[in-house]
């Protein structure tokens, strides 16, 4: 532990000298941002689509806050290749005023010295904060700070037309400059952690996004990290096989490929999470890459880029663990769509938010202790025929990559591929219940399924990609469902 401590020591100082050279890389946009809140006034609430229950039930508190600067756009040095080893240089300027918003302790020792930054999620048209409703009972379980961006247009403009008296003076230049938004959110903090974080003092600060924002992170981590050096690890949840443009109209159009792989190159930690949607139906597959010193990549069976986690369950998951027993039943009983739609098949009822429980914890163990996420296995895949199939075992489930109780000691045969319907259907994947009389066959008796069920369970935790606290939760939920015998 001493070699790690005194790694993370020297990673960390020299990142901290390279960011203080960025005003040199970046000219003006590399200048503190200015911060003004705590935020109050108009409808008296932070406009954010993201975990329902009180904070303070959970001994967390949430604050919002402006963050105003200049901020650049990017334009390539050299021509932007699959590898993602992209030299890019900063272009035209503009200035920004966007907010972000904090999640934290209220006990200033909980905090574990981690801040967590998302890229907040647009793809709806207004601010989403998908891995914090994924992952926030480990972020709060391990008192992470987390810091919610407006990075993009689209999320400032939904905040302005939902309360215009609370967010009348936020100004947004276009997705263009959404980069060096993200690095400025970044920076602001550490150099303004007495108001972003109520005193907390960061030692380390990791990026993390979800399905788009995961697009843009790559575009980000490829591009732009190199030269602003802001974030000491990334989390990329669900990106396809591209990622976003390095600028777009109103200014310059600068695509990337259409297969980009994270840059191997980097000082920092890459961890990125996959479900089968995302190689099949978002093109990962082709943009599939090795482990390497600073990247890994988990590869999750039976799990879809959108779930009923996501849809139904995880806003008003308290950590209390009731959570976790209507999961497991609606395995047994999928849901068909979320609340804003419904879909043709019942959606798919994995455990991917347990594996991103378990990544938060990974990452943040790799950048602060020098200690390496497991290596995962890949999906297995078959591409013998026309078009790329998963090979699947007995019970329809997807062999290989990272497992879980769901897809090992199985209800259900869960997938990320095979839904159609009205809106976002098609990133839902399925659920298909067992019937009485497999599961009878499976399980000849409750005390079987929960033997069984807990070994599963035991062995994921033990592999790295579940946590003993959702462990512990998954194996009380087998206890109180019905199913054996």
């Amino acid at each position: 532990m001493g070699v790690q401590r005194r790694w993370r020591r020297t990673r960390l100082g020299l990142a901290a000298a390279v960011a203080a050279t960025a005003p040199l890389l970046l000219g003006s946009a590399a200048a503190d941002p200015a911060v003004s809140g705590p935020v109050t006034g108009g409808n008296g609430r932070v406009l954010l689509q993201a975990t329902t229950f009180p904070l303070d039930s959970v001994g967390y508190t949430q604050s919002e806050f402006f963050v105003s600067g200049t901020a650049s756009s990017f334009a390539p040095v050299t021509d932007l290749g699959t590898d993602g080893r992209w030299q890019v240089s900063p272009a035209t300027t503009a200035p920004f005023t966007t907010r972000i918003v904090v999640n934290r302790p209220a006990d200033s020792a909980r905090f574990n010295g981690t801040v967590v930054v998302e890229w907040l999620n647009v793809s709806a048209g207004l601010d989403v904060a998908p891995d914090w409703i994924y992952s926030h009972n480990e972020l709060i379980r391990e008192g992470f700070a987390w810091v919610g961006v407006s990075a993009q247009a689209a999320g400032v403009s939904a905040d302005k037309a939902g309360d215009p008296a609370r967010y009348a003076t936020l100004s947004h230049p276009g997705d263009s400059y959404s980069y060096d938004i993200f690095s400025q959110a970044g920076r602001a903090v550490r150099s303004s952690a007495a108001t972003v974080l109520g005193g907390l003092r960061p030692r380390a600060v990791l990026a993390e996004g979800e399905s788009q924002s995961a697009f843009r992170l790559t575009t980000y981590l490829n591009a732009v990290q190199p030269l602003a050096h802001e974030y000491d690890g990334f989390l990329v949840h669900s990106r396809g096989g591209d990622s976003a443009p390095l600028s777009q109209a109103p200014q310059v159009d600068v695509p990337t490929p259409q297969v980009v792989r994270f840059r191997t190159d980097l000082d920092v930690p890459v961890l990125a999470v996959q479900t089968e949607t995302d190689l099949m139906l978002l093109g990962y597959l082709a943009a599939r890459q090795d482990d390497s010193p600073r990247v890994r990549i988990w590869e999750v069976a039976g799990t879809a880029h959108a779930d009923a986690y996501i849809a139904t369950l995880g806003a008003g998951d308290d950590g209390g663990g009731e959570t976790g027993v209507r999961e497991l039943a609606a395995m047994l009983d999928p849901p068909v769509g979320t609340p804003g739609f419904t879909c043709d098949k019942p959606i798919n009822t994995g455990q991917g938010h347990y594996v991103v429980d378990a990544a938060q914890y990974a990452l943040n163990r790799w950048v602060t202790a020098g200690v390496p996420p497991a290596r995962a296995a890949r999906l297995q895949v078959d591409t013998s025929g026309p078009a790329p199939v998963f090979v699947l075992d007995t019970h329809g489930n997807a062999k290989g990559g990272v497992r879980t109780p769901a897809v090992d000691v199985p209800v259900a045969t869960l997938s990320g591929l095979g839904q159609a319907g009205s809106s976002f259907c098609f990133l839902f994947g399925t659920t298909t219940p067992f019937g009485t009389t497999t599961l009878t066959a499976l399980y000849p008796t409750h005390a079987h399924f929960v033997a069984r069920w807990t070994a599963g369970t035991t062995s994921a935790v033990a592999a790295g990609f579940l946590r003993p606290a959702d462990g512990i939760e998954l194996v009380r939920a087998a206890v109180a469902t019905g199913v054996g015998g």
